[in-house]
């Protein structure tokens, strides 16, 4: 009875022995994997592209994004694709949103509005007048079009038509423009709101 009792007593001290073993071990894998985890390389983000204009011959003086401000408004162009209107991917965005399918070129924007004044800004019934314009060469302005699909909706996330942003309001959209054949030898923002203007070169004009 002794040695059993005794039998059993030694096989749990060494059940705990090879528990605390086990137990220390682990904490040492642990220890040598964990250091070796956080210092590893992480995976590199691919760069995100902004922009097309080298497609077209055009080199940037400036990376996007660009901001231009005046009389209150923050305007930053984030990313501006140019496509011929006739792509399968001019011809999708124009499809989806119901732009018009005329032109020589596509232009897809993105675009973020702050106004940072102390009056409403917008382009509505009350205030037609466009509050930027995009300049591409030989005194052509994109033109800012109208998506049929959203023509009615205001502050539109996706397709920008009628906007009105109150002092503070910030808005991150998309907006697409046409462009009718121009030569492309430049690409200069302006901007004109209550009687301030600015303007910003990302292209400037060639020489000869």
């Amino acid at each position: 009875m002794k040695k059993t009792m005794l039998s059993k007593t030694m096989m749990g001290r060494t059940a705990v022995k090879v528990l605390l073993a086990t137990t220390l071990l682990a904490g040492v894998i642990v220890g040598q994997v964990g250091p070796a985890s956080a210092t590893a390389a992480k995976p590199t983000a691919a760069p995100i592209m902004r922009d097309n204009l080298s497609k077209y011959g055009l080199v940037k003086d400036v990376e996007l994004p660009v901001t231009v401000e005046a009389g209150g408004l923050s305007y930053t162009l984030e990313k501006i694709m140019i496509y011929d209107i006739k792509s399968e991917t001019a011809q999708s965005l124009i499809k989806k949103y119901e732009y018009n399918n005329y032109g020589k070129y596509f232009v897809w924007t993105k675009i973020t509005l702050e106004n940072k004044g102390e009056k409403t800004i917008e382009v509505s019934s009350k205030d037609p007048n466009p509050k930027w314009m995009i300049r591409v060469g030989d005194g052509a302005v994109l033109d800012q079009d109208m998506p049929g699909k959203l023509v009615r909706e205001k502050n539109s996330k996706e397709a920008l038509w009628t906007y009105s942003l109150k002092p503070g309001q910030k808005l991150s959209t998309y907006q697409g423009l046409l462009c009718y054949g121009s030569k492309l030898d430049h690409l200069v923002i302006s901007l004109d709101v209550k009687g301030k203007s600015a303007i910003k070169y990302i292209v400037n004009r060639k020489e000869g």
